[in-house]
């Protein structure tokens, strides 16, 4: 056993990927990651962001290792570190510190893990990027970031963690700006999570003015002991929630995190299976003590974790780009955590969260070995891959069956944990959770038998050249690399991805089948509630393993691989004729639930919102502007006159000194009558 975690190692795991990020930003301005003379060199120094990011981040991750250690001694407790002083002003005294417990520990080696195994499969997936070393700075500070909000100690600490991650992500959806899409994806993603964040700040206005205290812990304490007044926690719960909703993209806020696809496929792993999108259900885990005393709250919580679950797993359904049916994928499980949440299962919840991660992360990086192969995301341009790309063919398909929720992979544990804890609590939500279950079995085996069985489809046919600032999507930026690999007839010819790309498929397709038994005896569970407040030990659920809930949730996700392999590999039944069937409900699937249009163009273009930007403009130009113009103006004009009064004369500066003498004597006569 290692002796318990001073705090500068875990200031550490904070400012490594911070370093590597300052590091690498310094070093590309003074040109130091250019290529060289000489093969070995100047390979080497092109490299150096990558190797300099995947050091940092394998630094935290043994760092957390040891975090993890000391909070197991500690039964999952937390770990008392004295807050540093960083800001006073007036009443308002702002600490800085960190916090170790059961559920930090846990987020630190999901995020570290996860982050290290895609800069490594970057490694290969960038490589010739004439960005290679932007991305790995903005991956550094993005993974430090996430860090930084999981080991936060009071709560307007983790907001500013809190925004640099939706900063973070700006960046990296943004990632090729040359291209329309992207600039306009990146955009839509900062602009709506915006949304969120303005209930998050409002919330922690609430709670400041209510208790004077930021401090996470205290506010937990006050919560949980009822020195709280109930609409003052209702109102702060659903505020956090609605920062929640905008990162974790619950509906109705989920419209960015399909357009987020824009960006690289190794940012979309990260942004999916550790970073951004978890930190809603991270921030609702970290605030429990606060949702469970209101019955509002959590309410809201379980109610619109059930509607993205269900409204998120059906658009997957009638996607044919693979990361975007890889995007409302993880909308969808992030709504099963919110549900999970939302019936005190917190356990469940943060277990799910953390098997995620990895067949998550998994299917995203196969999604990108495909299109390496490919050239391209449409899997109607696919089929017949298993023979070509036989190992990620293996291991997306362990994380397709992971995510089902097969035994005995990692998703049908922590699946199962929600499934019980939902048919103890409130079953309506139980059978919802269901449902969901067999809709992400249709949509995974559509998305395997698509991709992987039939006959290949050829891809989308390479282009010669380089890159040019038009070219559109990841494919574009391989065309050099595509013109070497070959063509047959106009087609891209399908290859297995090169092994800097396949190990961490290989390996993050053994978590996803082993990381499951952690939890077999409640270990996990038992981390996270050592952290909480003994007031809510006895409000959290603890159901016992039901054996007929885990066989009919199997079952059903066989139902719903089945029915995909009869429409989509034998095709007994011909997708077009489900369509057509269908056809109100396609229409519906195919424009989103016409969310967009509802935002862009009765909102955003509507009546409404045009007189509103007509006011905010008017206010600008003629108050904003207006005052500081008039400020200027009176300033110019005042000193056009004063400048008068140096001519030099003696006579002016006597009358001056008089003036001024006699303003004085009756300033003092007038204060002392």
């Amino acid at each position: 056993m290692l002796n318990q975690i001073p705090e500068g190692v875990v200031w550490a795991i904070l400012f490594l990927p911070f370093g590597s990020f300052a590091v690498i930003s310094l070093a590309a301005l003074l040109g130091l990651t250019r290529p060289s003379t000489g093969s070995g060199r100047a390979v080497w120094r092109a490299r150096l962001s990558g190797y300099l990011t995947m050091a940092a981040i394998a630094a935290s991750f043994l760092l957390s290792l040891w975090a993890l250690d000391s909070v197991l001694q500690e039964d999952g407790a937390r770990i008392g570190f004295d807050a540093h002083e960083w800001v006073v002003v007036g009443p308002l005294r702002v600490d800085i510190g960190v916090t170790v417990d059961g559920l930090a520990a846990i987020m630190l080696i999901v995020v570290t893990s996860v982050s290290l195994l895609v800069q490594f499969y970057s490694q290969g997936y960038m490589r010739g990027d004439p960005g290679y070393n932007r991305y790995y700075a903005f991956m550094s500070l993005f993974t430090g970031s996430m860090l930084g909000l999981v080991l936060a100690s009071n709560i307007l600490q983790l907001f500013v963690f809190w925004e640099l991650v939706g900063l973070c992500s700006y960046l990296l959806i943004g990632f090729w700006f040359y291209r329309d899409s992207a600039r306009r994806a990146a955009t839509k993603a900062f602009v709506v999570t915006r949304i969120g964040d303005v209930g998050f700040l409002l919330a922690i206005l609430l709670i400041w003015t209510r208790t004077d205290q930021l401090d996470i812990g205290q506010i937990q304490h006050l919560a949980a002991t009822g020195m709280i007044g109930s609409s003052v926690i209702t109102l702060f719960a659903l505020g956090l929630f609605a920062g929640a909703a905008g990162k974790s993209a619950q509906f109705p806020l989920h419209v960015w995190l399909p357009d987020a696809m824009e960006g690289p496929t190794p940012v979309s792993a990260l942004i999916h299976a550790a970073t951004m999108v978890v930190a809603g259900v991270y921030l609702v885990a970290r605030f429990f003590p606060v949702f469970i005393v209101s019955e509002e709250a959590i309410n809201a919580v379980v109610v619109v974790g059930a509607i993205t679950a269900i409204m998120a797993a059906s658009l997957a359904i009638v996607a044919t780009d693979i990361k975007r049916v890889m995007a409302y994928s993880t909308i969808s499980q992030l709504g099963y955590m919110m549900m999970a949440l939302g019936v005190g299962a917190i356990g469940a919840a943060i277990f799910h969260l953390f098997t995620h991660a990895f067949f998550k992360a998994l299917l995203f990086l196969g999604a990108g070995s495909v299109n390496h192969a490919t050239g391209t995301f449409d899997m109607r341009k696919m089929g017949g891959l298993a023979r070509f790309m036989p190992m990620t063919f293996l291991t997306t398909t362990v994380a397709g069956l992971a995510l089902v929720g097969v035994f005995p992979l990692a998703g049908f544990w922590s699946k199962d944990e929600i499934l019980i804890e939902a048919w103890a609590e409130k079953p309506l939500i139980f059978w919802t959770a269901l449902a969901g279950v067999f809709l992400t079995a249709v949509y995974v085996g559509r998305m395997l038998f698509l991709t992987f069985g039939g006959e290949y489809k050829g891809g989308e046919a390479p282009a010669t050249g380089s890159p040019s600032p038009d070219s559109s999507g990841e494919s574009a930026k391989r065309t050099g690399q595509a013109s070497e690999q070959g063509a047959e007839a106009g087609q891209a010819k399908p290859h297995e991805s090169p092994w800097v790309m396949l190990l961490p498929l290989v390996v993050l397709a053994t978590l996803a089948a082993t990381v499951g038994f952690v939890n077999i005896t409640g270990g996990m569970s038992d981390i996270l509630e050592g952290w909480l407040p003994e007031e809510t030990h006895e409000l959290v659920a603890a159901g016992e393993f039901v054996l007929w809930i885990s066989v009919v949730s199997v079952a059903v996700g066989l139902a719903g691989l089945g029915l995909a392999w009869a429409i989509y590999s034998r095709k007994v039944i011909r997708a077009e004729e489900v369509s057509a069937a269908l056809e109100p409900l396609q229409v519906l699937l195919d424009r989103k639930y016409y969310l967009d249009e509802l935002y862009e163009t009765v909102i955003l273009k509507g009546v409404i919102m045009r007189g509103a930007a007509a006011a905010l403009h008017a206010w600008d130009r003629y108050v904003i502007d207006g005052v500081v113009n008039g400020l200027a103006s009176l300033m110019r004009l005042s000193s056009e006159k004063f400048r008068l009064a140096q001519a030099g004369q003696a006579q002016i500066y006597g009358a001056a000194i008089f003036i001024g003498v006699v303003a004085m004597i009756a300033g003092v006569l007038i204060a002392n009558p």
